[in-house]
């Protein structure tokens, strides 16, 4: 058996001994090695009268980051030419591996003649050709060739599950490109698209300019609906995306998005256009056009490790644009400005506001305008026993064209002093003085101009005390850990409230659930305080097993001297005892998580307020639930009575197939039907596949109950 051999930079020393006077090939002196060369083999030989070396047996050719394997390599001393054959792979420095059964290429084994090529890519997508040539431009250039990202697995056809062929592809490698020539879209092993050029990027290219891939739909509302995304590489930090669609009904909207980052920060805009007929609000086409767009948009900006500052843009031209071509929407379009200080526990922050109302009643002469929203707060670091001090303050501007304008400022600063007793009891003691003033500029009422409830200065001062009892109580049973936690929340505070001269600006709904049982100002913002004495009281029983599941169960009242006028007769707080409020957690296993929330009747503990939400099933099969039911409005001026139910599932058919569905139904007796929808998606290594028809039963002035069906393919590297 012939020995193994080694040569250390054996080809450079040869051709230092050999004649200059060859012409170059391909570029490259005879003998020019740009690093030293590392040969390995079992069978060495050099014929020195034909200027020949030989190797053979498992031979591995080492030049710079470039490395060659192959059954038999020869070089020529002479023609600097090296050839290879018998399961032929060259690594190269970019991770790509080249295979073969014959190549021919120049001593720094870049350039050459290639057959039968095999070309494996950095993203593991690949090259076929009967043969290939390699020059110094680092372009590779495939005759009879075929492209795909594709994996051939055991269960699909022979051929990948979509591939590119074409007459010649080139793999620019200084441009990063990939260009083909007569080019065949092969799916399934059958021809679907052909044209005669076509272009994408190099899998090393994150971002090229280019299009991306294309949505088609169709709907009752727009007909057949097409979008053609196309991206702008601007620089590498910003980007523009225009992304037209096309509709048979409505004509084109123009549509795009423009991101940008920064030394400090970043910001997007979105937006879109477009010319459509007039419609009346029973969705009747007028004789006349109309401009109808979009704008969104946000950013933030960091200005130093403390303090930031950072904007958020939505805007419409009409109430139902959004909602009509399916552009997001929801019932207001907040705007705002904002700028903020944080320095650990304290804060502070400007910020102003503008909304847009989407639904029919909204008036936008009632609509405020919020400048400014003044913020700071500030809590102590532990002191004496543990005790902190804190201190808030806000203020805020709110004007309206066509009613009133109310400015308010709050003060508020409190002491605050936990205790763990000996026996494991947790109490907590709070002591807090708030005060309020507001400015109110301009009748509510125009018959009533000089009702002073409605202009004017007022104000209120609000001292507050409360204990709050804890004693949680752990035992271990089995492998289960159970705790038992009473909870007694005692507030002493005056009936200060809120009277006639106070506005309500930011307090008008109210929900009274679990959440803010022990809330010591159940209103949600400033213009309504809870006031008198009562208890906030309540029971909460978990339980924690080995395994990581969780139950819990919290059962609450609240108990007051005397009613609270300033609650709605339907919110459960106006008497002297509230409504019984609970919430069940259940989470055994991660095939269930489960909260209920309930509001019982303090009377005959008829069901006030249900919620559930719930997730149910193992990975493969999910469904979420939601159901909500309320018995009755929240407040005089809140939401309305209903009951609805929302089921959202999903289901992994295959390792490939997923199938989507989502349903949701008003189950009030004149309800029914709002949203119904399905879709499959079909994702592997190199395709993914999306197809969805959903069914809206809303009805909303011009837009109307439609019916409307997406499709989208996206081909890997392709866009």
């Amino acid at each position: 058996m012939a020995a193994r051999a080694w040569l250390w930079a054996m080809l450079g020393l040869l051709a230092a001994n050999l004649a200059q006077a060859q012409a170059p090939v391909l570029g490259n002196r005879p003998g020019d090695f740009s690093s030293p060369v590392l040969l390995a083999a079992d069978e060495v030989t050099y014929d020195q009268e034909a200027g020949i070396v030989s190797a053979s047996g498992n031979v591995e050719l080492a030049q710079g980051e470039r490395v060659l394997l192959a059954d038999r390599v020869s070089y020529s001393v002479a023609d600097s030419i090296v050839t290879a054959s018998g399961n032929v792979s060259l690594l190269e420095p970019s991770g790509e591996v080249l295979f073969a059964e014959f190549v021919e290429l120049d001593s720094a084994l870049s350039t050459g003649f290639i057959e039968n090529l095999r070309l494996l890519l950095s993203d593991d997508s690949r090259f076929a050709a009967n043969e290939a040539r390699r020059d110094a431009n680092e372009r590779t250039e495939l005759s009879r060739a075929v492209y795909s990202p594709c994996e051939i697995c055991i269960g699909r056809a022979l051929a990948p599950l979509w591939q590119l062929k074409a007459v010649k592809i080139v793999h620019d490698g200084r441009k990063r490109e990939i260009r083909y020539q007569d080019a065949v879209l092969e799916v399934f092993g059958l021809p679907v698209a052909y044209t005669p050029f076509f272009r994408h990027a190099d899998p090393s290219v994150r971002r090229q300019s280019g299009f991306l891939a294309p949505n088609f739909g169709q709907s009752s509302t727009l007909g057949a609906t097409v979008q053609v995304p196309y991206f702008f590489n601007l620089a590498p930090e910003r980007d523009l995306t225009l992304e037209p669609i096309f509709t048979s009904k409505e004509g084109v909207v123009l549509a795009g998005e423009y991101r940008s980052l920064t030394r400090d920060g970043r910001y997007r805009f979105e937006g879109s256009i477009t010319q459509a007929d007039r419609r009346d609000d029973n969705g009747d086409r007028l004789d006349e056009r109309e401009i109808r767009g979009h704008i969104r948009g946000d950013g933030r900006f960091e200005i130093d490790q403390y303090r930031r500052w950072g904007f958020n843009l939505a805007r419409s031209t009409d109430d139902t644009y959004l909602k009509r071509y399916r552009l997001g929407g929801g019932e207001n379009l907040v705007s705002s400005l904002f700028a903020q200080d944080i320095r650990g526990r304290n804060f502070a922050g400007a910020t102003a506001y503008a909304f847009q109302g989407l639904r029919q009643d909204d008036d936008p002469g009632l609509t405020p305008l919020v400048l400014p929203l003044l913020e700071y707060s500030y809590s102590s670091e532990p002191r004496w026993a543990g005790s902190l001090l804190r201190f808030d303050a806000s203020a805020v501007a709110l004007h309206r064209s066509e009613s009133t304008d109310t400015r308010r400022i709050t003060l508020e600063g409190g002491w605050q002093l936990p205790y763990v007793t000996s026996a494991g009891e947790v109490i907590t003691l709070t002591a807090s003085l708030r005060g309020d003033g507001y400015w109110v500029n301009g009748p509510v009422d125009p018959s009533r101009p000089d009702d002073p409830a409605e202009n004017g200065v007022s104000g209120r001062v609000v001292p507050r005390l409360v204990a709050d009892w804890r004693y949680p109580l752990a035992a271990t049973a089995g492998t289960s850990m159970p705790v038992i936690e009473p909870i007694v929340q005692a507030v002493l505070a005056p009936y200060t409230g809120s009277g006639p001269d106070i506005p309500n600006e930011d307090s008008q709904t109210l929900e009274f659930d679990d959440t803010n049982l022990f809330g010591l100002n159940r209103f949600p913002g400033f213009d309504r305080i809870e006031s008198g004495p009562r208890l906030n009281v309540g029971v909460k029983n978990s339980v924690y097993t080995e395994t990581g599941g969780y139950y819990s169960v919290l059962l609450g009242q609240v108990l007051r001297a005397k009613a609270d006028d300033s609650f709605g007769p339907t919110t459960g707080l106006d008497d002297e005892r509230s409504d019984y409020v609970a919430r069940i957690v259940l989470s055994p296993a991660p095939f269930l998580d489960l909260t209920e929330r309930v509001r019982f009747d303090r009377d005959d503990l008829s069901l006030r307020r249900h919620e559930i939400y719930a997730t149910v099933g193992p990975r493969w099969l999910r469904l979420q639930a939601l159901y909500v039911q309320l018995d009755r409005e929240l407040t005089p001026d809140g939401l309305a009575a209903r009951e609805e139910v929302a089921l959202l599932g999903r289901a992994q058919l295959t390792p490939y197939w997923a199938a989507l569905a989502e349903s949701r139904r008003d189950l009030t007796e004149d309800g029914g039907a709002i949203r119904n929808g399905v879709s499959f998606e079909y994702l592997d290594e190199c395709i993914g596949v999306l197809f969805g028809v959903r069914r809206d039963f809303t009805r909303d002035r011009d837009l109307e109950p439609s019916t409307s069906y997406g499709f989208r393919v996206v081909f890997r590297n392709l866009g």
